[in-house]
């Protein structure tokens, strides 16, 4: 396999993390018929990130890589939340949790070099990083937002502001995507919007139905 299929393959397994997450988490509150935070949704959301993390540091694209440090922890809180985390043998937990700070610590031995690496791409003029950080940036405050709103309850939900968060990243997304040409983000975010779209058509239906009851 050349670098460049190898490249790809991380991002598409990536990717698949995330589309199955986003698909477990639509069908599961079809059925429900409201909108649910399984706690597969997390699981697949740690696997994925750390995926992406990897993908993103082997296309030298500081936006990927910025969009999942923050929002990496927050799976593993909402896992925490669930009590699914301490079912995980205790080697697993340690190495989720330092591989990003391995991955910054490494980063820190060498930052002129990385700086050059990432903000210094050719392929991503200053104005298309800044675009696609603009999008990240949104990506990942849904998730901030959605801790914030369960810490308060201290319990793991998916709020409409969540999904009012993920429809515009995930356009900003796409059309960075679209400008990179770059599949793997296009194809993801694509799917993503249609099911950002439906949850929030769900919780609609949910709070008039409440509305009505009482």
């Amino acid at each position: 396999m050349s670098d460049t299929a190898f490249v790809w393959a991380v991002g598409f397994l990536a990717q698949g993390f995330f589309s199955a997450r986003i698909l477990v988490q639509w069908v599961r509150s079809e059925c429900a018929r409201r909108v649910l935070s399984p706690s597969l949704f997390w699981a697949l959301s740690l696997v994925g990130a750390w995926l992406f993390l990897f993908y993103g540091w082997l296309r030298h694209d500081f936006a990927i890589v910025f969009g999942q440090l923050i929002s990496y922890y927050i799976y593993i809180w909402n896992l925490r939340a669930k009590g699914e985390w301490q079912r995980l043998p205790g080697v697993w937990r340690w190495v989720l949790q330092l591989s990003p700070v391995v991955a910054m610590g490494y980063v820190a031995t060498d930052a002129p070099r990385v700086v050059a690496r990432f903000l210094g791409n050719a392929d991503v003029p200053l104005w298309l990083l800044l675009f696609g950080l603009a999008g990240q940036l949104l990506f990942t405050l849904r998730f901030v937002y959605q801790w914030v709103c369960s810490s308060r309850i201290h319990t793991s939900v998916l709020p409409p502001g969540f999904w009012l968060f993920s429809l515009a990243g995930a356009t900003a997304i796409v059309c960075y995507g679209l400008i990179r040409h770059d599949i793997v983000l296009i194809v993801g975010q694509t799917f993503g919007i249609v099911a950002y779209s439906r949850n929030l058509y769900i919780g609609y239906k949910q709070s008039t139905q409440k509305l009505t009851t009482t």
